[in-house]
């Protein structure tokens, strides 16, 4: 199969958390020497690594970014009171800040409450969520715009959110936010369990999609899974995203990520396989 080349990322949960200075100017030459057009930052909390050295170490290696917001315990955009709402949106000014420093389009994860926060709904209970999500993202939104800033928001599977989980329900939750500012992170690892044909929903998406994350369906490298990647391939074309593919996956050596994203064993022969291995299989089906 020949599909659009995409700029391909790695994040760099595969072998560290959080994220620092001294992990960065570790990682960031190899992820360049083997390939890699992009390196993925998360901001676990604003200052765990300097936004001005990081742009200062991937200019000089011609290294792209993009950015990955972590909503941990006590973020929440939505049914939450106000004073965790403002301390929500400035942590998520914070990640724009960062962004536009390192010179990244992107900031990208679940923007509405925080992973492993799940609770029932009814459809009023819902759309009222959904209502308090576009009032209170929607500042972040208008900050990240002036910034030249994209807020890519993610569906999260049913185990880690219960707000969110589809493409179509987040299309639903992002109805009345710009389309300039804010779209959908795609994360194939989350569309696997939760769409019942993975292609049609990134069809669904079209113009919606910001980011797409890729991974195998147990978080190891892609290719090395039953995940259908020709197709998935052709169904970005046909959407028309022509943004990176950004490699997620997370190590087990770090026993509160471990513990986060279960990772319960290894994923590959080795955490640089993931990345090198995901490289290789995703080039190939763009060539």
């Amino acid at each position: 199969m020949s599909s659009a080349p995409h700029q391909i990322g790695v994040n760099t949960w595969v072998w560290t958390s959080p994220l620092d200075d001294d992990a960065l100017r570790r990682l960031a030459p190899q992820i360049k020497a083997w390939g890699f057009d992009l390196i993925e930052l998360p901001v676990e909390n604003i200052g765990d690594w300097d936004p001005a050295a990081a742009a200062r170490l991937l200019s000089d290696l011609g290294l792209g970014a993009t950015l990955t917001l972590v909503m941990g315990e006590g973020r929440e955009l939505v049914a939450t009171d106000a004073a965790t709402v403002a301390r929500t949106q400035d942590y998520l000014r914070g990640v724009v800040d960062a962004a536009h420093a390192v010179g990244a389009s992107v900031i990208a994860g679940p923007a509405y409450a925080s992973v492993g926060r799940t609770w029932r709904m009814n459809h009023a209970e819902r759309r009222e969520c959904y209502a308090q999500l576009t009032q209170n993202l929607g500042p972040v939104v208008a900050y990240a715009q002036e910034a030249g800033v994209q807020v890519a928001v993610e569906p999260l599977n049913r185990y880690e959110t219960s707000l969110i989980n589809t493409v179509d329900q987040g299309l639903d939750a992002l109805a009345d936010l710009p389309a300039a500012g804010c779209g959908l992170l795609l994360d194939i690892y989350h569309m696997n369990i939760e769409e019942t044909d993975i292609p049609a929903a990134i069809r669904r998406a079209g113009d919606r999609i910001a980011h797409v994350q890729v991974c195998a369906n147990d978080r190891g490298a892609p290719g090395a899974d039953h995940l259908p990647w020709p197709a998935v391939l052709q169904a970005l074309n046909d959407a028309g995203y022509r943004g990176p593919l950004c490699i997620e996956s997370f190590t087990a050596d770090n026993a509160t990520i471990a513990t986060a994203a279960s990772i319960w064993r290894p994923l590959a022969r080795t955490q640089d396989a993931i990345a090198v291995d995901g490289l290789a299989h995703l080039r190939e089906l763009m060539t």
